[in-house]
């Protein structure tokens, strides 16, 4: 029990410090087909993401992107065409796996383009400076309030990763009782079907005469 505490308050405090920054994906996307970047997210959580097409290798020709993100059951959060640069923003309402998926939709192809994805989750995505100016607090006071949401934040994944533990445990128990009920049915089906055998030969070696 204590090993299985430790391991998910360091699975908590490890998933609040991977949402203290922001991810920034460079994205090689090719004349055809797409690319898809994923992250699995917890629920009531803040996600701000820009994007933006790189031109440095394409300085004569303008080519755009379409986008289009969905959640784990598959529901467009948010779908754009002809797009250059954009943005988007969503909180979450369901645990796992957010797609954000790219492709070029303009006849301006060429060789493919490269584009920039900012992905903020979470803390990162808090607009600390307007926070700063609302209460009036910088310096070491805001950074105290980071740590403190941060603290926050590990709590709210330590309840979840217990949660999710829960309901692990108790799939695998039903899981294991469902097996064993199955072991004991699957005993007693060849325990009737060796009696019936054997009744079976009985009354053949007795109508032979055999015994």
């Amino acid at each position: 029990m204590a090993a299985t505490a430790t391991s998910l308050v360091l699975a908590a405090f490890v998933a609040a410090m991977m949402m203290l920054g922001a991810e920034a994906v460079w994205l090689d996307l090719p004349p055809t087909g797409t690319k898809c970047v994923s992250e699995e997210i917890q629920p009531n959580v803040v996600v701000l993401a820009d994007y933006a097409i790189m031109y440095e290798s394409h300085p004569t020709s303008h080519p755009t992107v379409a986008v289009k993100v969905t959640s784990p059951y598959g529901n467009t959060i948010h779908h754009n065409e002809n797009a250059t640069t954009g943005q988007f923003a969503f909180t979450t309402t369901e645990a796992g796996n957010y797609l954000a998926c790219f492709w070029l939709d303009s006849a301006e192809k060429g060789s493919g383009v490269s584009l920039n994805l900012d992905w903020k989750i979470g803390i990162a995505a808090k607009d600390w400076d307007s926070v700063a100016k609302k209460e009036k607090i910088e310096g070491v006071e805001l950074e105290l309030r980071k740590l403190e949401t941060a603290v926050e934040s590990i709590h709210h994944n330590l309840l979840y990763l217990k949660a999710r533990e829960a309901e692990m445990r108790e799939v695998s128990e039903k899981t294991n009782s469902r097996v064993a009920w199955f072991s004991i049915l699957s005993l007693g089906v060849c325990v009737v079907v060796s009696v019936l055998q054997l009744w079976h030969l009985q009354g053949f070696f007795h109508k032979k005469k055999l015994i």
